[in-house]
């Protein structure tokens, strides 16, 4: 654990009191009383039963949210996990899945300790914005079915959906007004009351005793596990048996995919925030280490949960306490609550659900887009989204960066201005003679010199080869690549059977150090490169005077 995590604790709990506590003790209630479900389904879709998912979400709770690298990231079992881990338990059982996340949670802690975290730095704006407004959408789709009564079928989320449209079974219209009531309560509440019981929780209270007075045919959550040491689990002597080899490759994909919407969650949850104090190279560590244990007690891979995160930030949570919380009503849900919890409505889930699902969605940085008809922005939000729907998190994230870095390549064009001599200006900078036969062309440089720019470098730069004295100047190139480095190298190589001479002139200290060592300056000569294009002319002047 780095030393700045006792520094953001100290931060987070100055000037903590009652009033706070009162508020983390609340929100985590709320969110506990969503990841019920959830932890539940999600145990159960991942191949293995509804305690592996209960107890996931209360060590990843305990554990992950406690070293969390932010104060509002919530773990648990996730549905973006959920389809990597079928296969897998598919295939190798449960005992493979152990051995797999034990592998991650490895992979997970090194990643944090030597700072990948800061690759989130590189996911732009736009490819959050349609990740998380994906989300909401999954979400929503997800918890039609709870609202309306109708199971469904298929594998992924949109399958499920599209086949409640083929369903022979009537839709259920208590339900449908259960979902609707809850969600109208959340909206309508006071916000004085808010301070002392946030909506939400108000209204699984009321939707629950509604449903324990009436006794509605509509689905409830059922029986709750009771057990924090099922028979599956990881054990010492299947850690010493394993054959590790044939579990990196699904070790390494539940690594990345925990990696990718932990450190995406906690972007997101800083903007609901709208205070990002976020360690991502923390979270790491506190993901790695939440796998390490989780296996031991039978617990399925856990991940940082944007819908857990956002219930907990909507609903008032200020500390890591929200997610410590959480995990002990959970547990005490385990042993001591469940004949109430039992009862709990899951349409009344559906209907906090989605409310959740539309306030995490950024209508104004998305109207900020459109409104200004920034296509670029757009592409990469719309693309984001609609794979991310289709297909699932990866891939999606996968593909809005790498959509990005084409459309940067494609924006990153390199301008070029060829321009004379100006004998006036020379004047005031105190180079009076030009030779008088002399033409001299100055090619000034605006942008990046990498492998999408350099061809057409080269093309100018030839053009220009029956110059007497060509001065590249190169103010406004931040950075050259390999790629621009050898373009460079070969234009130098063509110039020596040319009449120009060729010299470089105002490089920036990045742009230097890349062509000093890419062997550019000790190619053309040091003598060929200048801090401005007059000292260049000078120089071209008293070598010309010398030789008349």
């Amino acid at each position: 654990m780095n030393i700045p995590f006792f520094s953001d604790i100290k931060q987070e709990f100055s000037g903590y009191n009652a009033k706070r506590l009162r508020a983390d003790i609340l929100a985590g209630t709320t969110v506990a009383a969503i990841a019920l479900p959830l932890a539940i389904a999600f145990g159960i879709g991942s191949g293995a039963d509804a305690a592996s998912g209960l107890i996931t979400a209360i060590i990843a709770g305990l554990f992950i949210g406690g070293l969390s690298g932010t104060s509002y990231q919530i773990s648990g079992p996730t549905s973006a996990l959920t389809a990597i881990l079928i296969g897998l338990v598919g295939q190798y059982q449960l005992k493979g899945m152990f051995i797999a996340t034990i592998l991650a949670g490895i992979i997970l802690l090194a990643a944090g300790i030597f700072r990948f975290g800061k690759l989130v730095q590189f996911i732009p704006s736009p490819v959050i914005s349609g990740f998380t407004t994906a989300i909401a959408i999954i979400i929503f789709l997800s918890q039609v079915e709870n609202l309306i009564g109708i199971p469904s079928e298929g594998q992924t989320t949109v399958e499920r959906f599209l086949s409640l449209f083929t369903a022979e079974v009537n839709v259920n219209y208590t339900a449908l007004v259960m979902g609707f009531f809850v969600a109208a309560i959340i909206f309508l509440w006071p916000k004085k009351l808010a301070k002392y019981v946030p909506g939400a929780l108000a209204a699984i209270i009321i939707s629950t005793i509604a449903q324990l007075i009436f006794q509605f045919d509509i689905k409830v959550v059922g029986t709750i596990p009771r057990t924090l040491f099922p028979v599956e689990r990881l054990t010492f002597e299947t850690l010493l048996s394993a054959n590790y080899s044939e579990f990196i490759t699904p070790a390494i994909g539940i690594a990345a995919l925990v990696m990718i919407e932990s450190l995406l969650c906690g972007v997101s949850g800083g903007k609901m925030t709208g205070n990002p104090k976020f360690s991502p190279d923390q979270e790491l560590i506190s993901q790695g280490i939440g796998n390490l244990i989780v296996p031991f007690f039978g617990g399925v891979p856990a991940s940082a949960s944007i819908v857990r995160t956002s219930v907990g930030i909507k609903t008032g949570g200020t500390t890591r306490v929200v997610s410590i919380v959480h995990s002990i009503v959970l547990l005490a849900s385990m042993f001591l609550l469940a004949p109430a919890m039992k009862n709990i409505p899951l349409a009344a889930l559906a209907g906090i659900l989605f409310v959740t699902a539309y306030r995490m969605i950024d209508f104004p940085e998305i109207k900020f887009f459109f409104s200004r008809k920034m296509v670029a922005a757009i592409s990469k939000f719309v693309v984001t989204l609609i794979i991310t729907v289709v297909f699932d998190l990866t891939v999606a994230i996968v593909a809005g960066i790498s959509f990005s870095i084409l459309l940067f390549i494609k924006d990153s064009t390199m301008d070029i201005t060829v321009d004379s001599v100006d004998p006036d200006r020379l004047k005031e900078k105190n180079v009076d003679y030009i030779c008088a036969d002399a033409q001299i062309r100055v090619v000034y440089l605006s942008g990046p010199l990498f492998f999408g720019t350099v061809e057409k470098l080269k093309k100018e730069l030839f053009s220009l080869s029956k110059s007497d004295l060509l001065i590249v100047s190169m103010r406004g190139v931040p950075m050259i690549d390999a790629s621009g480095l050898i373009g460079l190298r070969e234009i130098i190589k063509h110039f020596e059977n040319e009449p120009a001479s060729l010299c470089f002139a105002a490089i920036q200290p990045r742009a230097m150090k890349n062509l000093e060592q890419g062997g550019v300056v000790e190619m053309l000569g040091k003598d060929s490169f200048f801090w401005s294009s007059d000292k260049a002319i000078a120089a071209f002047n008293e070598k010309n005077v010398v030789k008349n």
